[in-house]
Order: C-alpha cells, then sequence, then structure tokens
C-alpha cells in the first residue's frame, strides 16, 4: 500500500478539511507544527479561524495579505536600538520574522482579524454565490395533450 504524507496540504490550507480529513485518517501520519504555532478551527459549516501565537508582535508589526485564493501572515519585529539592562544567560522567547501561507478553498474570504493576548484571530467564511448553489429546476412532460410540471431538486 501506497503511503503519502498530507500534512503540508493540510496544515495550510481551508476549506478542505473534510477531503484532508479522509486523507488523514486513511494515512494515519502527522508532524509537528512550525514556528509560529497555529490552529485552524471550524467554527460551523461555513466558518473557520486561523488562531496563531504571535507573543511580541504587534499590530504594526504583522501583516496579512489575501491574493487571489493565498492568505500570507508575515511578521517582522522592530529592534530598538535601547541599551539593555543585563546580559541575557537564555533566550527562550522566539523574536525572528516569519511567513505562513494558507490555501483557501474557493469562496472563502476572510472577515476580519484581531490581536488580543498575543494571540491573531483571523476569521474566515465560505460565501457561495447564488449562481452556485444547487436550485430547483422545472420538468414538464405532455401527457395526453396537458402539460404536468414536475419540479426536481439539481444536486
Amino acid at each position: 500500500m501506497m503511503h503519502f504524507d498530507v500534512t503540508p496540504f493540510y496544515k495550510s490550507t481551508v476549506g478542505f478539511d473534510r477531503i484532508f480529513s479522509l486523507l488523514d485518517a486513511a494515512n494515519g501520519t502527522e508532524t509537528g507544527p512550525a514556528y509560529p504555532p497555529y490552529n485552524i478551527e471550524r467554527l460551523n459549516e461555513d466558518q473557520y479561524r486561523i488562531t496563531m501565537a504571535v507573543a511580541g508582535f504587534s499590530e504594526d508589526e504583522i501583516n496579512i495579505e489575501l491574493k487571489e485564493n493565498t492568505l500570507t501572515i508575515t511578521g517582522e519585529q522592530v529592534t530598538e536600538d535601547s541599551e539593555e539592562t543585563g546580559e541575557i544567560l537564555h533566550q527562550g522567547i522566539a523574536a525572528r520574522a516569519f511567513s505562513r501561507r494558507f490555501q483557501l478553498a474557493d469562496y472563502v474570504q476572510v472577515t476580519g482579524a484581531e490581536l488580543k493576548n498575543g494571540l491573531l484571530h483571523i476569521d474566515l467564511k465560505r460565501e457561495v454565490p447564488e449562481a452556485m448553489k444547487p436550485r430547483t429546476i422545472a420538468i414538464t412532460t405532455a401527457n395526453g395533450g396537458k402539460k404536468k410540471r414536475i419540479e426536481k431538486t439539481a444536486a
């Protein structure tokens, strides 16, 4: 049986979760997250939230860009030339620049972003245009000279 890793796709897409959940279940593999750590949540059938841990970054140091179906989040801290009070013996708090990309499914749009308590929350919503939604098609048949109308829902 051939095994393949769908983790890169699962971690960087929004709206394809059903497909990747099936592939993940079949494959049974997953690796740890990259810097900065993040979560992708499905709030309901058509709403999602990406939460990214960006402690130490201010709103001015984070850029969120949506181009075509790619959501790109970048961060770069501005270092100030100030006198340090002492020597750093251990630096466990990352202050490095980052860039994360997420592929969005068709019709998934960013509805808002909020930075709160070191967490960046990006809300997304799938809004399928009316022209793309299923609709009822009327079928007419001739029955002994009379037309009978039958309605059937398109899938």
